[in-house]
């Protein structure tokens, strides 16, 4: 297994003969808008997509979304809609989302709508994981989407968590599957009102009590409201001790998880 870091929470997987693009945004820097209004109202993504990004999609053979609805252009945006259309690359999603993707003309494949129940995926099982994207008055506004594990023979299991606080589901999830690589979200995201709406530096390392694999911190140092950056969340793994199963990797970076 590889996984190559391309921006926030865009990656792409290679598992075997296949390379899964999940939750693509595509756009230039400051193409998309801002996030926050009161304060530093900044246009997004605040960086550039990594030079290597052209050649990385090349390989592409397959997407997964994990929510994209209600103006979450960072895990799917209009240039990511015109590339997958482009190239009628089969988009893997929720029922949710299925019929609100297929009127974009994208080529989707839907799963079950069955938390919990595994579906079949590229030769192995796949199922979904709730996700709760925020509390409170922000959390009734959000588009709360799902995690996905997927286990494939003769690679590691792999939780993707999605955009999500560290809940009761997510915990008790994680204690029971206990997925071998898990690639979760960093970045303490947060509106001008509320609180965080996915895990900041005390949830990561929460989760990474709770989990014995190797943990990928991604969605971080690239949308405005994300203030979370890398060199923090590192300082933090290594005063708790866990640095050594932590990887927070650039953007363009590619890891191999299989060692």
């Amino acid at each position: 297994m590889k996984i190559q870091q391309i921006r926030n929470a865009t990656i792409i997987l290679e598992l075997g003969p296949y390379r899964i693009l999940v939750d693509p945004m595509l756009a230039r820097k400051g193409a998309l808008p801002p996030l926050r209004i009161l304060s530093a109202r900044q246009r997004n993504p605040v960086v550039e997509l990594p030079d290597s990004t052209g050649d990385a999609l090349e390989g592409v053979t397959h997407c997964l979304i994990t929510h994209c609805q209600k103006g979450h252009f960072d895990h799917l945006d209009r240039a990511a809609k015109h590339w997958l259309r482009e190239r009628q690359t089969p988009v893997i999603c929720t029922p949710r989302d299925a019929s609100h993707l297929a009127e974009r003309g994208l080529n989707v494949q839907s799963l079950p709508d069955d938390h919990e129940q595994p579906s079949p995926f590229l030769g192995g099982v796949i199922r979904t994981v709730g996700c709760t994207h925020g509390k409170g008055l922000v959390g009734k506004l959000m588009e709360h989407g799902v995690g996905y594990l997927i286990e494939i023979p003769n690679e590691p299991s792999l939780y993707l968590a999605g955009d999500t606080l560290l809940t009761a589901t997510v915990r008790a999830f994680v204690l029971r599957h206990q997925p071998m690589v898990s690639v979760v979200p960093a970045g303490g995201a947060r509106f001008d009102i509320g609180d965080e709406i996915i895990m900041g530096v005390d949830e990561v390392l929460e989760f990474m009590r709770l989990s014995r694999g190797r943990v990928i911190a991604n969605h971080l140092e690239a949308i405005s409201h994300c203030p979370i950056t890398r060199a923090e969340l590192a300082a933090a793994a290594i005063g708790a001790g866990v640095a050594h199963r932590l990887f927070i990797p650039a953007d363009g970076q590619t890891l191999a998880m299989n060692d």
